[in-house]
């Protein structure tokens, strides 16, 4: 190998800083384009040249390419003299006759990255894997060497982000950070390092950038800042969701669909809540998006009836007639209510939150968009419309609070005797 050269890129500090690491586990929070992904490239030709078999793993083709260009970078001379086999396809460079190996393929969960081991193993985009993919398969890969590493990449996921993530728990990345952070065995280390770290990107482009970004954006995606909450919000995830949540909900006497209109280019808000026998309310799906009032209205009457709804209530302010006309066109036998707000947002907000910081509302499992939602929007701060929120809102007032001087009841002539599971 002396004979040729291998072009690997000088690391900046913070990179330096993990790849000299002899942590056995190793995660990294780091901004966007602040070299994250060409760190773990150096760390993995770094091993593979001391003879390790490397696995690296991303939920997207796209973050596998940026990997996969550095490493072939690095070994293009000893490729082409035929020293390193490469199969392009499969994204492996290799030695041939030996285990010594560097393979990069997509994995968002634990069967997608079944069939191989390794010695170092690398997760990138960690916080949009599920969780399955280091408890179930990734940790037992490294049984085969004793000095083994595991390597987890992320960026604290923006409400975009957070979307698309396979995850039971859209924050397991934040809290694997944390623990790692608090470990003094050595053999957990975390690293934090900010796109304005990189030295190798245009600081003029960007400051530009972030001109267009929310304060909120710009401290996840830039800053690399976990946030579990804005604390100004009127709900507060973990004492108020995550203590409460469950994953199975009893006897539900009533079962609610509360519906939130778009005032404009917003998603309409569809929120399903149960009554349940113990007198708790349980918020049980979330099925908001953006489309044409015939597409939402579509998909509210089909939550209605998966959940055998005795209600639907929706707020009229921006749609008047049209939302009940709309919905009663898709299933004219839909027991409906239109309610129209009266006072603001938060203050027709404040009873939930309210019934929340007692314990009397549980979500069951995990609605990331809905939970991030109630917990980042703030009263006053002109955000956009949570539309999400709002549903939720009238559902469980609808099942709670009963009428209350945050909306008026339109007296609706009902088209079909509620179905009550007493």
């Amino acid at each position: 190998m002396s004979e040729y050269t291998v072009r690997l890129r000088s690391p900046h500090p913070k990179q330096r800083a993990f790849i000299e690491s002899p942590a056995k586990r190793k995660i990294v929070r780091a901004g966007r384009r602040s070299g994250k992904t060409t760190g773990v490239a150096l760390l993995a030709v770094d091993n593979f040249l001391d003879g390790h078999r490397i696995l690296y793993a991303a939920p997207t083709a796209e973050q596998v390419d940026c990997f996969w260009f550095e490493v072939k970078r690095a070994l293009e001379e000893p490729i082409d003299a035929g020293v390193f086999y490469k199969n392009e396809s499969r994204h492996i460079i290799e030695l041939p006759g030996t285990e010594q190996r560097i393979r990069a393929k997509t994995a968002w969960d634990a069967d997608t990255l079944r069939g191989d081991w390794a010695s170092l193993l690398i997760l990138d985009e960690w916080q949009l894997m599920n969780e399955e993919t280091w408890d179930r398969v990734g940790a037992p890969m490294l049984l085969d060497r004793e000095n083994s590493i595991a390597v987890f990449i992320y960026t604290p996921p923006s409400l975009h982000s957070r979307s698309r993530t396979k995850a039971r728990d859209p924050r397991h990345a934040a809290k694997m950070f944390k623990e790692a952070a608090a470990d003094t065995s050595g053999r957990w280390e975390a690293f934090h390092f900010t796109s304005h770290d990189n030295p190798h990107i245009s600081k003029a482009a960007l400051d530009d950038i972030t001109q267009d970004m929310t304060r909120l954006a710009y401290e996840q995606e830039i800053l690399a800042e976990d946030k579990e909450d804005d604390p100004r919000a009127l709900w507060r995830r973990e004492e108020m969701i995550d203590a409460f949540r469950v994953t199975k909900h009893p006897l539900l006497t009533r079962v609610v669909v509360g519906i939130d209109p778009p005032g404009g280019v917003t998603e309409c808000g569809i929120v399903v809540a149960g009554l349940g026998d113990d007198g708790d309310g349980y918020i049980l799906d979330d099925r908001s998006l953006a489309g044409s009032p015939r597409m939402w209205s579509t998909a509210a009457v089909a939550a209605y009836n998966a959940h055998d709804a005795d209600r639907m209530v929706a707020e009229i302010n921006f749609g008047g007639d049209m939302v009940a006309s709309t919905i009663r066109t898709i299933d004219p036998t839909i027991s409906y209510r239109d309610v129209r707000a009266s006072r603001g947002k938060a203050i027709r907000a404040e009873p939930v939150a309210a019934l929340y910081e007692q314990g009397r509302v549980h979500h069951v499992g995990f609605m990331t968009a809905l939970e991030d939602e109630l917990c980042f929007w703030v009263p006053g701060m002109g955000m956009a419309s949570p539309n999400r929120m709002d549903a939720l809102v009238w559902a469980l007032t609808e099942l709670m609070l009963g009428r209350l001087a945050g909306f008026e009841d339109i007296p609706q002539a009902e088209t079909r005797k509620s179905k009550w599971r007493l």
